[in-house]
């Protein structure tokens, strides 16, 4: 219906392009712009002196993996499955924001207006200059009551907003670094804060809390006057067209230095040679320049005294890279004298003067990093276009308050920070000039820190940064890109009675091969480049097509296989001696690790060799001395007392999670540790679910006695984790998990499997015990750490004292 609906309103011309002759019409696929429009409830609108934010609160019904267990009475029968797998209608909550040229409104308007199906609102929240001016357009197109709200308040919630909910949102920005974006941890408490904002002046705001914050500052000098002044000095009169001039400029032509004072550094006061002493210097005291219109007479020099060669004396990009230096230099130390005088060390920029522009970034950074001696530093926003939106959203939304919840960011519908720079890619660059997208979803639960974080504020899960390692990003981009075959032949497989699984499948494949290119020249797009971003995008594009769990019939099949040996391989443990036992323990569950679809050594094998089972595993394992080898402390720790509770984040299905988590799990029990076991709430790869779990465990118990008994003193708990990641962040987990850690008095954490302990959380330091283990199953990551393929890695730490 949408698609059809498009057709009809398709490419429109505005009114105001018509009266003056200019043709701004624009197609809006509803694949890609104002998605799920017909089921929005509640709008927010932003506009800015050239762009509007729009912000709508949407339903969105996708396809969920549900699994439901069998009522088993007695043995179970060898043909039939332990549970059943159904795939249902799910309704969830997802924010929009949409930012687009002003040019564009009546068109955009008259989109949402024609597709606007289940609304049930009669009011627009608007903030921003532009609100009162549009105020009876948008009231005419859309028949809704324009609400205007105060734009600082906005302001202020939608930063809060984005720093509680997106972990990479603030950013530093070092040119010419590799990489030039530096993605910061977001504190668990973000309050106090500076921030700046440059719109036509400068506000600067101190923030206390949600709701305490307060005006301290400011400046009529901000973007007005750089576009005023640009405009006039150059001619030019689009905003981002002057700043594409001042990237190419010199300002040291116009500028004044120090040295051509001094003829060098002046050493007495600390100034450098190359520090600008007086901006626009130069033009006052050469012959050849520019000289103002009233000045000009008959016998002096044109606007653009030309050289020999015909080259300018002071160009346009000469004069707005000047202009951009002085302004961003008065701000800068305008924002350090703010800091310093109320004590903030988090600064934060924003407004329609920053843009995710390089050149305007490097030079705030530069002011900041001079005066204040690199004590403070600039940091900006992935999102800082969509603050005020955000706000005013927020503020229309109070009755069912969205602060309650915790968000991420949908990187299917999201289009990611892109870069400015002249140079940039040419498709990122038209894409974006013309439409911004930011997707937010509602997630089931609140997520928070594991309390057992040796210090949450400086918590990273990623091991490495692709943004900072070019080969190994150029490796992983081309693995997924490489992958992909298998990941549509495998989605389609999974919904064998769908008529158009291999349409959709297609359509997946076409959407996160974009992202990979995307991320090939814009890899800072959505925050730090990781193996586990990489993964979540996949799978957040395999659900935007309704493949919600492509290996469920897989997870069901091994499950199944799994547990008719579960008995055996404890029978077999029990007649060992105590070390025999546990390193046995140790070695199943390191074959069970084995067992992971989201390796291609590793599933080229289970797709060929169906025979391939767990001795099978065992004998792939590397023999000790592993590449990572704690096993003889972990072994010194076993003959002590035992562990209160233990935390164990689980990975596989089937033999991983039966025959090698299970037996060790058993024997934690049986020395009187209380175990936690913490599993995916969703699904990713092959990775067991909480659902799953529950089913399997309840099967096991049957079977084993203390499993049985330890469930029934609650010795044995299943809790979700939060996430629906083949990876960890044990700072975005669910809060019933950190509840329970911190009242179990949790004196131990097992991490296991590539995902969670080797891309994530291998440098993770925790108050408590730690095993980190895995079988590295890429032959490439084994090279690189100075192992083979199946390498073993097992980490035991204490914590410091």
């Amino acid at each position: 219906m949408a698609a059809d609906r498009t057709k009809a309103v398709g490419a429109v011309r505005t009114s105001r392009s018509a009266r003056d002759g200019l043709d701004k019409s624009i197609t809006l696929p509803p694949d890609e712009i104002f998605r799920n429009l017909e089921n929005a409830k509640s709008f927010a609108i932003d506009i800015g002196g050239s762009l509007t934010k729009l912000a709508y609160y949407s339903t969105v019904q996708h396809k969920v993996a549900k699994v439901r267990s069998f009522d088993h009475y007695g043995k179970v029968p060898d043909d039939e499955p332990l549970y059943e797998i159904s795939v249902q209608e799910e309704i969830t909550a997802r924010l929009h924001f949409v930012k687009f040229e002003n040019a564009y409104i009546e068109t955009c308007l008259d989109f949402i207006k024609a597709h606007l199906v289940n609304t049930e609102t009669k009011v627009i929240k608007a903030t921003g200059g532009g609100a009162h001016k549009f105020k009876n357009l948008i009231e005419k197109k859309l028949g809704l009551k324009v609400d205007k709200e105060d734009e600082m308040t906005c302001l202020i919630k939608g930063c809060n907003f984005v720093l509680r909910n997106i972990p990479h949102e603030a950013f530093v920005y070092v040119k010419h670094a590799e990489p030039e974006f530096r993605f910061q941890t977001t504190h668990p408490d973000i309050f106090p804060y500076l921030l700046v904002n440059i719109g036509s002046g400068v506000s600067i705001v101190r923030v206390e809390s949600e709701d305490q914050f307060e005006r301290i500052g400011g400046s009529s000098i901000g973007g007005g006057t750089f576009w005023g002044l640009g405009a006039l000095l150059t001619k030019t009169k689009r905003f981002d067209e002057l700043l594409q001039l001042a990237s190419k400029g010199q300002h040291t032509n116009v500028d004044m230095l120090v040295r051509d004072i001094y003829g060098g550094a002046y050493e007495s006061f600390g100034l450098t040679g190359d520090l600008i002493a007086s901006s626009f210097g130069k033009s006052a005291t050469t012959d050849k320049g520019f000289v103002p219109e009233d000045w000009r007479i008959a016998n002096v020099v044109p606007l653009f005294k030309k050289r020999s060669g015909d080259n300018p004396e002071f160009t346009k990009e000469d004069m707005a890279k000047s202009l951009l230096h002085m302004i961003s230099n008065d701000i800068g130390q305008l924002a350090c004298l703010y800091a310093k005088l109320h004590n903030l060390s988090r600064v934060y920029f924003g407004g329609f003067f920053i843009r995710g522009h390089p050149v305007t970034m490097h030079t705030i950074t530069y002011s900041i990093n001079y005066f204040t001696k690199g004590e403070v530093q600039a940091l900006f926003l992935r999102h800082e276009g969509y603050l005020g939106a955000i706000g005013a959203f927020l503020k229309g939304a109070e009755e069912d308050n969205p602060n309650q919840y915790s968000w991420g960011e949908n990187y299917a519908g999201s289009s990611g920070l892109m870069n400015s720079s002249p140079d940039v890619h040419p498709l990122q660059r038209t894409r974006s000039g013309t439409f911004d997208m930011l997707e937010m979803d509602r997630l089931e639960r609140q997520l928070v820190n594991l309390p057992l974080l040796l210090d949450a504020s400086s918590y990273v899960p990623d091991t490495v940064d692709l943004t900072e390692d070019a080969m190994a990003r150029e490796y992983w981009l081309s693995c997924f890109e490489d992958a992909l075959d298998g990941v549509v032949k495998r989605a389609v497989a999974s919904q064998p009675q769908s008529l158009d699984a291999a349409e959709r499948a297609e359509k997946f494949r076409q959407k996160y091969r974009h992202k990979l290119q995307t991320l090939r020249h814009q890899p800072f797009a959505y925050g730090s480049l990781t193996v586990r971003s990489l993964l979540d995008t996949r799978e957040h594009c395999l659900n935007e097509f309704n493949f919600p769990d492509p290996y469920s019939k897989v997870k069901q099949r091994e499950n199944d296989i799994a547990l008719k040996h579960f008995q055996k391989v404890v029978q077999a443990l029990e007649s060992l001696s105590m070390e025999e036992r546990q390193f046995a323990l140790v070695k199943g569950l390191l074959a069970g690790n084995v067992f992971d679809w989201g390796a291609k050594a590793v599933s080229d094998v289970l797709e060929t060799n169906s025979a391939f089972g767990f001795e099978e595993a065992k004998k792939r394992l590397q023999a000790r001395p592993w590449l990572v080898d704690a096993y003889n402390d972990w072994l010194e720790r076993l003959k002590g007392p035992p562990h209160k509770c233990a935390l164990f984040f689980v990975d596989n299905s089937g033999i991983d999670i039966i025959l090698g988590v299970f037996p060790f799990v058993r024997e934690l029990l049986s020395k009187g540790t209380e175990v936690i076991l913490a599993s995916n709430s969703g699904p990713a790869l092959n990775d067991v679910t909480c659902s799953e779990l529950a089913i399997v465990t309840e099967r096991i118990a049957a079977m084993d006695s203390v499993i049985r008994k330890a469930l029934e003193e609650d010795k044995l708990l299943l809790v979700q984790s939060g996430s629906s990641s083949p990876c960890l962040d044990l700072s975005r987990l669910d809060k019933g998990l950190a509840t329970v850690v911190w009242e179990r008095k949790t004196d131990l954490v097992i991490i296991e499997g590539m995902g969670r302990a080797i891309h994530t959380n291998y440098y993770a330091a925790l108050r408590c015990e730690s095993l980190k283990l895995a079988v590295i199953k890429n032959a490439w990551l084994a090279e690189r750490l100075g192992g083979r393929i199946f390498s073993v890695v097992f980490k035991y730490e204490m914590p410091p004292k």
